[in-house]
């Protein structure tokens, strides 16, 4: 593997009195699609969130090139590259869809090349060209999702962290969604995925995790962690 670009060394972080992550450990290389699974409430949305620094690191390292990211804010960090997706896509519904993409490019000051991306997501998402003066919460959740990974892409993310972009959608549209990212991917975007569908999630990265209750448990090539009998066992359904 190639010099990790990201990189999390034994980090625990939690909320009030209760510890989430119990020293997690993993990393992520520039060019790389790499997946965090597990069963809700094993702390991947935590360990997202911890990396931006939502949630504060008690103890360990996070890294970003060698850089610790300990004690910077959240705004610093996205101007460092570690850009998140939420969970649940977290539209700004009142604004409308171009305010939303030019929100996500609030940090730039490449004014040619935020024009430019915006021209690459209209060709990329058609359907967000058609509407991009409506608001967005007049679009449907598939739309809103879209709309939330091309908000991402408008930060020129060295990382995007991915939470569940799949949640609560139709299946035809969790296929979309997913070219969508290996599209982000073919576009220079190095990811971080945390999603439900683990076979999905497998199909799609170069290499994988596995957490249980806080824990990294296994790890290795996405293509063997797919054949890994424990994990079609508890993630599959196999």
């Amino acid at each position: 593997m190639a010099q990790a670009m990201l990189r999390l060394e034994q980090v625990r972080s939690g909320y009030g009195p209760t510890e989430i992550l119990k020293g997690v450990s993993l990393e992520v290389a520039a060019g790389e699609i790499v997946t965090l699974i597990g069963a809700n409430g094993a702390g991947k949305s935590t360990a997202l969130n911890t990396i931006c620094g939502v949630v504060r690191a008690r103890s360990g390292r996070i890294t970003l090139e060698g850089r610790d990211l300990a004690g910077l804010a959240t705004d610093q960090i996205a101007g460092l590259g570690v850009v998140q997706v939420p969970e649940g896509r977290k539209v700004f519904a009142e604004m409308t869809v171009l305010e939303n993409l030019e929100l996500g490019a609030y940090l730039r000051r490449d004014r040619s090349g935020i024009r430019s991306d915006l021209d690459r997501i209209f060709g990329l998402f058609p359907a967000l060209a058609g509407r991009r003066r409506q608001s967005a919460g007049s679009l449907s959740g598939g739309e809103q999702q879209m709309l939330a990974l091309a908000r991402g892409f408008m930060a020129k993310p060295r990382v995007l962290l991915l939470d569940e972009p799949s949640l609560g959608l139709a299946p035809k549209l969790v296929l979309t969604v997913f070219e969508i990212v290996r599209e982000l991917h073919r576009l220079g975007v190095t990811i971080l995925l945390v999603e439900q569908n683990a076979y999905l999630a497998l199909a799609t990265a170069h290499r994988g995790y596995v957490m249980e209750t806080g824990r990294i448990t296994l790890s290795g090539p996405a293509a063997e962690l797919l054949e890994n009998q424990e994990v079609k066992r508890a993630y599959l359904g196999e």
